[in-house]
């Protein structure tokens, strides 16, 4: 299987390991020192080498970041970690609600004047650093680059990962490297900028039509790269990787040694595009040309796909959703009591693996029954798998990553009858994920405009959830991409081409949570008669499978969202009634019936 079920930490490790730093950090007369997970990429999951605040903590969810003080180590985590940070952290370490609680004004509050906080300038991005710098600066803590402290006392860190670079095929991206070179060169010269400097390994697997093995259910590579206004690149990379790709790259690409890197920024010259909000702060002091600060020039075009990745995008989405069929109608005829989380987890990825076109799976499937599925992002593994009992709601987002796209699917379902209470939440946030496919919004707009939208039929009842509503979706990329987001904070106009998720949810801790979530591709509105000649944006579907019926309260529902999901319905049976076997299709037919 590509999913475990070992946990990968326990809190009993850390406490040494704290006692350890801080005894490196006495050594460099330090007064703190930041541990972010993150790595000089500064991509959501980081290799086993980099997985610096779990070895130290414990913790091992998505987003988050330490800071340890000699008298205090704050574990700094959002909304959707509040849960799991409890059990996996010992109680040396202090939990902090992040993002309201703000790292410069904690360290303001635990530190005095003359303090002397260090970091790691690879793995802090340049705005991140300039932020704190200034609010530190006020109150006379300074910031002190060093090198990192956690490898100097994690005696059996792994190696970085050497997997060997592919060439993505044409087929699949829809537009040649040398195409997309030029595009993203031609932005440079208009900008007068002589080069970009890329550190995000997705911006540089989209440029150069290559895929990697070097994160886990991530098709990336982990390398830099340097492109210039003639529309050559020079490639960085560890050991090997690169070696087998043969004639893909061409004369204009050049393979490098990853430790050219940083001479190689030193010898720029001209004016450098750089990315304050990705790049690491040693890009930026590396440099002695002219720095030109501006977003990484390939992540917006990335997030626009192509009429081709839009394509691949629906066919591997109907794949996925004929798996997941044949998954829920299996479910469906287990007797209550009878499976485990852990169970749930193998037969799913049994059912896309039955597809033969399975590359990955796009994150660790999260299976939780009862109380586990009110932890937003929980892990089953063999300490916490729990059987799933009648009148509790099983949770089940997971994905796939396939050649030509990468789903990402949640679906709540009832197992055996169940009480009013888990039915009208779930339809309820079945209002809010109905509201955001209805929509129609005019051209300009962000994510944030729209986030109420997924809110409304919650907040009516009092209820509401703690993370955003979409994100960003890759073509066999990261499940997790941005710019593009629904959220409160999102400033992103959307686009056509621009793929999301939909996934409003509703979460008891102890007692249940509930997600539903769809993948939808941003899309030119059609016209309205008698309507106003404005340019209008709308949400093509991209998930078809079916919502369970028997959590819907029918009467909470209006006329329209009524309408909406036996539209649904009918389209997901008529898309994939001859796609699974007769068992399957037989289940598929009454959980597509009209409300």
């Amino acid at each position: 299987m590509f999913q475990t079920f070992t946990a990968s930490t326990s809190p009993e490790d850390g406490p040494p390991r704290l006692t350890a730093l801080r005894a490196v950090m006495k050594d460099h007369d330090l007064d703190g020192f930041l541990v972010p997970r993150a790595d000089a990429h500064q991509g959501e999951y980081v290799a086993p080498r980099d997985a610096r605040l779990a070895w130290l903590t414990g913790f091992t969810g998505s987003a988050g970041f330490a800071a340890i003080l000699t008298k205090i180590a704050g574990v700094f985590i959002d909304g959707r970690y509040r849960v799991q940070v409890k059990s996996q952290v010992a109680d040396v370490f202090t939990p902090v609600p992040w993002p309201e609680t703000k790292l410069a004004d904690w360290l303001i509050q635990h530190l005095s004047a003359g303090a002397v906080v260090g970091f790691d300038d690879w793995l802090h991005t340049q705005s991140e650093i300039d932020r704190l710098s200034e609010r530190l600066a006020a109150h006379e803590i300074t910031l002190k680059p060093v090198d990192n402290l956690v490898d100097s006392i994690w005696a059996d860190q792994p190696v970085p990962p050497t997997g060997k670079i592919t060439p993505y095929p044409l087929e699949f991206a829809g537009e040649s490297h040398a195409e997309k070179r030029a595009r993203i060169a031609a932005t440079l010269r208009a900008d007068g900028q002589d080069a970009t400097v890329l550190t995000l390994p997705d911006s540089i697997a989209w440029l150069l039509n290559i895929r990697g093995t070097d994160i886990e259910r991530n098709p990336v590579a982990q390398a830099f790269a340097i492109l210039h206004h003639d529309a050559s690149v020079d490639l960085y990379v560890f050991g090997d990787k690169a070696g087998g790709l043969g004639t893909h790259l061409g004369a204009d690409i050049r393979v490098h040694p990853v430790a050219d890197f940083e001479p190689a920024l030193g010898a720029l010259t001209g004016t450098i595009r750089v990315d304050p909000a990705t790049a690491p702060a040693r890009v930026f002091t590396t440099i002695t040309a002219k720095t030109a600060r501006a977003d990484d020039p390939c992540i917006l075009p990335k997030a626009c796909k192509n009429a081709t990745e839009i394509a691949g995008t629906r066919a591997a989405h109907l794949r996925d959703a004929a798996a997941m069929v044949e998954f829920l109608a299996w479910l469906d005829a287990q007797g209550p009591g009878t499976l485990t989380e852990i169970g749930v987890v193998k037969e799913l990825e049994a059912r896309r693996r039955a597809t033969n076109a399975l590359r990955d799976i796009s994150f660790e499937t999260i299976s939780g029954a009862g109380p586990n599925a009110a932890i937003v992002h929980y892990r089953v593994t063999e300490d916490t798998d729990r059987a799933v009992k009648s009148g509790e709601l099983l949770l089940v987002d997971s994905g796939g990553q396939y050649l030509d796209g990468t789903t990402d699917i949640t679906r709540t379902i009832a197992i055996g009858p169940q009480p009013d209470i888990h039915r009208h939440c779930f339809t309820r946030v079945l209002q809010g994920m109905i509201a955001i496919s209805r929509a129609r919004f005019p051209k300009g707009l962000a994510g944030r405009d729209l986030d109420a939208l997924a809110r409304f039929a919650l907040w009516t009842a009092g209820l509401d959830y703690d993370h955003g509503t979409g994100h960003g979706v890759g073509v066999y990329l990261s499940v997790h991409e941005g710019p593009q987001r629904i959220s409160r904070v999102s400033e992103v106009a959307l686009k056509p081409g621009m793929i999301l998720s939909n996934e409003p949810g509703y979460y008891r801790e102890g007692a249940f949570g509930i997600r539903i979530e769809n993948l939808i591709v941003v899309q030119d509105a059609p016209p309205i008669k008698g309507a106003d000649p404005r340019d209008m944006l709308d949400f093509e579907t991209l998930t078809w499978v079916p919502i369970d019926r028997r959590l819907i309260v029918t009467d909470l529902l209006s006329p329209d969202e009524h309408a909406w999901i036996n539209a649904y319905h009918k389209a997901v049976f008529d898309k994939l009634a001859d796609s699974v076997g007769a068992h399957a299709r037989d289940w598929l037919e009454q959980a597509t019936a009209p409300l």
